[in-house]
């Protein structure tokens, strides 16, 4: 008997869970909310140890990027665990997306100001050049809050979404860039960086074109790899099996780096498959026209 089978309450005549059943998801969905609330309250607390000290690598920043980042695993864990269950429900598929407004909207653009822009050394920079380079600021992290909001509402009222450039119809795919992995893009920069905010104006720059890309690629029709067809319980090959165990391996010695490669990995993959799908369509060959067959008297 599985789990599901388990679940199921004996006295309802359409064999329905348990109630408690559904408790199980959504209390994966409460640690995911709990997590962006106290990286929030991280964040801020490190920009005021900054204000107070002098500016360097920060413990309270570093925690509130592994915060959204264990965040995004939960994230990932609460839909199976409801499919496993079958405790889909209308409740919890808006809780999580609430939920994942607060985790993934709020809490990465909080960090994402303080770390990049909050530090700024203004004796680098021209004061109305410092001015209008923190207006765009502004407007930047508040566009990345907007999209992943946007996205969120787009797959909440799309039942069966196509990418603009289908993909294998034996995979699953997302049409855009989830907003988890945009959050995850956010808390890997800044664990790689040893939270040591910004301080140079041009690198403040640079942050504020990835925060305009990732809000971009949120909305976009692009596609990007679901794998909600990856089954944790079926057996895998050996190759798979020795794959993960070094992943593992690799993030917990070499966190920082590992961490930031796979976000990158993740998030420029949307970008390369549709630049590759562009390409292919352009350099393809055009078939030759079918000759035409004239209908009419034929003059010898």
């Amino acid at each position: 008997m599985n789990l599901r089978e388990r679940l199921i309450d004996p006295k309802s005549p359409d064999r329905r869970p348990r109630k408690a059943a559904y408790a199980l998801p959504t209390l994966f969905t409460a640690g995911n909310l709990f997590l962006g609330f106290l990286a929030t309250v991280k964040t801020v607390q490190g920009a005021l140890q900054l204000r107070a000290g002098s500016l360097g690598p920060n413990e309270l920043l570093s925690q509130a990027a592994l915060m959204i980042g264990v965040a995004v695993f939960l994230d990932g864990l609460d839909g199976r665990i409801a499919r496993m269950t079958n405790t889909v429900s209308d409740f919890g598929r808006e809780l999580d997306s609430l939920a994942d407004v607060i985790t993934f909207g709020i809490a990465p653009a909080v960090l994402a100001w303080v770390w990049g822009f909050e530090f700024i050394d203004r004796s680098g920079i021209e004061p109305e050049a410092l001015e209008h380079l923190r207006r765009l600021s502004y407007f930047v992290v508040f566009l990345y809050v907007m999209c992943g909001a946007s996205r969120l509402a787009r797959f909440n009222i799309t039942t069966n979404p196509i990418p603009k450039n289908p993909g294998r119809p034996d995979r699953r795919y997302f049409v855009g860039l989830p907003i988890p992995a945009a959050a995850a893009m956010v808390a890997a920069t800044v664990y790689a960086s040893a939270s040591a905010p910004i301080e140079w104006w041009p690198l403040s720059a640079a942050w504020i074109a990835l925060l305009a890309l990732l809000s971009f690629l949120m909305v976009s029709t692009w596609r990007y790899r679901s794998f909600k067809d990856f089954d944790l319980f079926t057996p895998r090959s050996t190759r798979s099996f020795i794959v993960q165990g070094s992943l593992i391996y690799l993030i917990w010695n070499y966190s920082h780096v590992v961490l930031f490669l796979l976000s990158f990995i993740y998030v420029t993959s949307g970008i390369f498959i549709r630049l590759g799908g562009l390409i292919k369509r352009r350099f393809k060959p055009v078939p030759p026209p079918e000759p035409q067959h004239q209908t009419g008297e034929q003059h010898t």
